[in-house]
Order: C-alpha cells, then structure tokens, then sequence
C-alpha cells in the first residue's frame, strides 16, 4: 500500500496518541493503518507498509481483535486472513471506551467500594472514610451516566454528541 505524506503523518500521530493511552505504539499505527485503508490488507502487507516485523504485526492484530477494533475476513483464492478496522467512528470510540471501562475503570470502582468497606470496618478516621465515600459515590455517578448513554440509539447519541455544550442552555442558571 502506497502511503501519501499525509498518512504517514496520521498512522505516526496516531501511533504517538496511542503510546500516551498506554498501548503500543506499533498497535496504534496497525490500527491507524486499517483505519485508512481502502480495502482488507493482509498482515504481510500491514508488516511491508509500516516497515515492521511480521511477528509484531500478528501480535498487534491479535491485541486489535480483543479490543474488537479490527476484523478478519477472507478472499476467495487467498489463503491469508485480511484484516479491516471498525469504519463507523462513534462505534470505534465506544469501543474503546468500553473496553478501557472494563479493563480499568470497574475494577478501579470496585477497588474503591473494597476499600471503602474495609475502612468503615478498620478504625480508619471518619474523614478518611468520607472521602474514600466520596470518591466511590463520583466514580459510581460517572459509570452510571455512562451507561445510560451507551444504551442510548446511536442517533441519540449523535445528537447529544452534537448539541455539546450547547445543552447547558437548557439547563437553569445556577447562583453565581
């Protein structure tokens, strides 16, 4: 695949996003790579295009697979598994953010609610035990709004991404 100044560009800066996220830095380029490619690739052609190893091609793709960020399908008379990336952007952030949820972010709540259970059993200071509270009842807050978003029709999302701060209108003026 023939990249233009403009993709390298996009495939290294996202390549870069991804490094700060925490996840590799060849994934995030694998990734960006599918993202902009006009048709299935095969690994090979992933591992000549970015100029990397085949094994760190495969082992890139299998972590995009548990993330469901990319799919494999196959070509008559082709032997080799292609692979694409989810198209829709609002599908591929939600995605992502679920994924990252469940990976950290509710073992992080329940940790929280461990702690917090352990603290009003252990003699830990009650302002200690507020703020552990505190913290619990934010994060739970935050998860629930998340989830009743994510159960929202896409459309709805969409149209909620794109009111943005708009929807504060709406909303009465606090006291200043």
């Amino acid at each position: 695949m023939q990249l233009t100044p403009a993709m390298r560009d996009f495939i290294l800066h996202w390549g870069e996003m991804g490094a700060r996220w925490g996840v590799n830095r060849s994934v995030a380029q694998i990734h960006a790579l599918l993202h902009l490619a006009e048709r299935p690739l095969p690994a090979e052609e992933i591992a000549e295009t970015l100029n990397m190893a085949r094994s760190n091609v495969s082992t890139g793709l299998r972590e995009l697979q548990s993330w469901r960020l990319v799919q494999v399908s196959r070509q008559l008379g082709d032997r080799r598994d292609h692979f694409t990336s989810v198209e829709d952007m609002l599908d591929l952030v939600r995605r992502v953010v679920e994924g990252r949820r469940a990976r950290e972010y509710a073992p992080t709540v329940e940790a929280v609610r461990e702690t917090l259970a352990a603290a009003e059993a252990d003699g830990t200071p009650a302002r200690v035990v507020a703020r552990i509270r505190g913290t619990l009842e934010v994060m739970e807050m935050f998860d629930r709004w998340y989830s009743e978003m994510a159960r929202l029709p896409q459309g709805t999302q969409l149209t909620l991404l794109r009111m943005g701060a708009r929807i504060a209108r709406l909303l009465p003026k606090a006291a200043e």
